[in-house]
């Protein structure tokens, strides 16, 4: 199995989480540094044409791309612990609060959008920084509007971790690195920090990856 990745990816932070929780350790991790540009180069554009991480590639066939897929694939192939509920409507729960972030809100401050403000349509970074706490800031509180409902438990989804807990811990990164503050939405923090005891989240974090800096 190997799986390309880069210390700062969100959505590579969200397989690493699945990974972690299912005890998957990949044989091989690519390095992609998205801030050097090598995700548009010859060798990655192969493996995917979105130039876009994560992907995975086990065994034979294609690579696997875009997070919740490898996610859902992870889950199917290594079914413990599971990471969607049992009933039909849970899923739908847990898979619509996991692409609220994997779908809305990623996809609108990922590195190709920034490049595209800066050189583009030559905003600054000021500007930049804002368009990006914008959309976390939206999200965020469509999420904790979202988790008032009386499914939520300790986790997003009742007392067991699910997907929709491994993308609030990828948004509450980029919050971070983006200086939103948590602090207006108490049951995102509530659920971020009962996450973040789990030592799967906790070593799978940005900032614990090789080639981090010491703090972001």
């Amino acid at each position: 199995m190997k799986l390309f990745s880069f210390w700062r990816s969100l959505a590579t932070y969200r397989v690493r989480i699945a990974m972690n929780l299912k005890g998957i350790k990949p044989d091989e991790i690519v390095d992609i540094n998205l801030m050097k540009g090598q995700q548009r180069e010859e060798a990655f554009r192969k493996v995917n044409p979105m130039m876009a991480i994560p992907a995975l590639i086990d065994g034979e066939g294609p690579a696997l791309f875009e997070s919740l897929a490898i996610i859902e694939y992870l889950d199917e192939t290594h079914p413990n612990p599971p990471l969607l509920p049992k009933d039909p409507k849970g899923r739908a729960r847990a898979r619509g609060l996991a692409q609220l972030v994997a779908c809305d809100s990623h996809p609108l401050i990922v590195p190709r959008v920034r490049e595209y403000l800066e050189h583009e349509l030559k905003l600054d970074e000021d500007t930049r920084n804002k368009w990006c706490q914008n959309w976390h800031r939206a999200a965020l509180t469509a999420l904790e509007a979202h988790l008032q409902d009386k499914a939520t438990g300790r986790y997003c989804h009742g007392d067991t971790i699910t997907i929709a807990d491994i993308c609030l811990a990828s948004q509450a990164a980029g919050a971070h690195f983006f200086k939103v503050d948590l602090a207006p939405y108490p049951t995102v923090k509530r659920i971020v920090d009962s996450c973040m005891q789990n030592d799967a989240f906790a070593r799978a974090h940005p900032l614990k990856q090789p080639g981090a800096p010491a703090s972001a």
